[in-house]
């Protein structure tokens, strides 16, 4: 199905380039999400993961996919909700993927590309369904933030405990 029959507007030319543009996203999130399988698993990752365990190289890759992810999304005149949505789960992917070693791990199950494809395929199949699903759920994108940002907290802390308790004890 394309965008002018699912309900977006139609008229400039923008859907033909949506439309190549969503089939080039659909080859990077599968090269960057889904490249590679663990034998004997169903499991399987991509350039993220890999991109992910150099410092900085991870977060750059992935942002650039987003980037384009959203410039398609604008080009098939996805509704501003999804659109939150896709920028929450890029976001939420780049949080916790500044946490070293357990940002790898997430970035290896959540697969931030690879939701905002489905996004994009759900509202060209059902685009106000996959509207009032994306507004349901940017409300546990601030719930989420803070409990990222309380567990960091509180592992800072904790740590700064055991630094100050060590460094008394070196002296009994």
């Amino acid at each position: 199905m394309d965008a002018s029959s699912s309900g977006s507007p139609g008229g400039d030319g923008g859907d033909d380039s949506g439309r190549r543009g969503l089939a080039r996203l659909r080859a990077l999130t599968m090269l960057f999400d889904q490249a590679f399988g663990i034998p004997g698993t169903r499991f399987r990752f991509g350039l993220d993961a890999l991109f992910g365990l150099v410092p900085g190289l991870g977060d750059l890759a992935g942002g650039l996919v987003a980037v384009y992810a959203l410039q398609v999304a604008r080009r098939l005149r996805v509704p501003v909700e999804i659109q939150a949505h896709m920028l929450s789960n890029i976001a939420l992917d780049a949080l916790v993927g500044t946490v070293p070693l357990i940002g790898d791990v997430f970035d290896f199950v959540f697969k931030a590309q690879t939701r905002n494809l489905a996004l994009l395929d759900d509202w060209l199949k059902t685009p106000h369904a996959t509207a009032r699903r994306s507004k349901r759920g940017l409300i546990l994108i601030p719930a989420a933030i803070v409990l990222v940002f309380a567990t960091l907290t509180f592992i800072g802390i904790w740590m700064l405990f055991i630094l100050f308790h060590w460094l008394f004890t070196l002296g009994s």
